[in-house]
């Protein structure tokens, strides 16, 4: 039996944020009801076709769950979705704009005060209150505000994150939470108000640099892929095939190890200029030529071989196509197929392990469930075509 079997949450989603978290709870065997506007759906279904003609977001975030179409704008659907949270749900997770869900009749205080069992999270971008409160809020703009930017980059030009961090960490937060108010629920019979901020979740993350920062003292350099306070940490090319290897020290073992072994230079691990990763921090320049120039004969593998042998932590700079093919994901059995309305397409399974194995069920089609559902809250066949014909669902 799969850890969340038996639990049902509805999801007010769109975007990354709310459905990854869902997402979460699916794998775990949760029955997740996303509700979705007619025609339209989750916006992130249009974000791109790249996954032969589905957008690739809505793919990663998706599986395992439940299309119903509502047009909450009609007073038909509110009632139906009423009906559906006050009968069916476990949970609740939403991530409207601001005061939506509130205006639709979600909010924690009308829904717990007509069933005390319900868990209510709600994600947003600041919080529901301060003077942010009303912003809205896409991931790149948390990323900002978060102070994240102002440390990525190279020193000439800050950058974001290459994926949708700001919505990851609020993702994983809501999803965290939800299991915890279960928890407490089983012991206590009662519901839980959950509220989740994106700048509040992105500014845990940033924990490091903020206290490196601490009491008006400089922030991280911008250190493009290298680390920005431990050196030697990052990239470096190797010159006889024109590649890249990444690899890092931790400490003084490590850094002798390195100069004798990769470097095959024993005697640097006694300069003065480098006694310590403060001073070759300061260093950076110089011994980065150091470094360079011990690589320009060899190849990548032939660096990475070296590292090997002085236990030294390495690692390729991957493409996304040799992601898809990495060795150890291979090896360790982590692909499945999921079916959707494109196919069967290949997916990861989620993080961990356990007996049962995540659920890993299809992306639905907009709409797919909607007859379904509607004739669990004990529709027939010819209201559900009312429905649809009012253009209710």
């Amino acid at each position: 039996m799969q850890p969340l079997q038996g639990i049902t949450v509805v999801a007010l989603e769109h975007a990354i944020a709310a459905p990854f978290a869902t997402r979460q709870l699916a794998d775990l065997g949760a029955r997740v009801i996303k509700i979705e506007r007619p025609g339209v759906g989750d916006f992130a279904r249009g974000y791109d076709s790249r996954v032969r003609g589905l957008s690739s977001h809505f793919v990663w975030a998706n599986r395992s769950k439940q299309s119903l179409t509502l047009e909450l704008k009609h007073a038909q659907a509110a009632a139906l979705l009423d009906q559906l949270v006050l009968e069916k749900a476990d949970v609740v997770v939403q991530n409207l704009a601001p005061g939506a869900a509130v205006r639709l009749g979600m909010g924690y205080e009308r829904l717990a005060a007509l069933k005390p069992s319900i868990i209510v999270c709600d994600i947003s971008g600041y919080g529901a209150d301060g003077p942010y409160r009303d912003k809205k809020a896409y991931d790149l703009l948390i990323q900002s505000e978060a102070g994240f930017v102002s440390i990525t980059g190279t020193p000439e030009e800050a950058c974001k994150a290459g994926i949708s961090i700001a919505d990851i960490a609020a993702g994983m937060y809501a999803y965290s939470q939800v299991l915890a108010a279960l928890l407490q629920r089983a012991q206590s019979g009662r519901g839980q108000h959950i509220q989740i901020s994106m700048l509040e979740a992105l500014a845990e993350w940033t924990g490091f640099p903020m206290y490196y920062a601490f009491d008006g003292a400089p922030p991280p350099p911008r250190s493009g892929a290298a680390h920005a306070t431990i050196y030697p940490y990052g990239p470096f090319p190797t010159g006889a095939d024109s590649g890249s290897v990444m690899f890092g020290l931790q400490n003084e073992r490590e850094w002798a190890s390195f100069c004798e072994h990769v470097l095959q230079q024993p005697g640097l691990a006694r300069d003065p200029r480098f006694s310590g990763n403060a001073q070759r921090d300061a260093q950076r320049e110089s011994l980065r030529a150091i470094i360079v120039a011990a690589f320009a004969d060899l190849s990548a593998p032939q660096v990475l071989q070296r590292l090997d042998a002085a236990q030294i932590a390495n690692a390729r700079v991957n493409t996304m196509q040799q992601l898809w093919e990495h060795p150890q994901l291979q090896a360790r059995g982590r692909w499945r197929e999921v079916d959707s309305p494109a196919g069967m397409l290949p997916a990861l399974l989620p993080p961990g392990r356990w007996d049962e194995g995540p659920r890993m069920d299809p992306i639905p089609a907009l709409g797919e469930h909607t007859d379904q559902i509607l004739g669990e809250l004990g529709c027939d066949a010819a209201a559900i075509r009312a429905l649809r014909e009012a253009q209710v669902i």
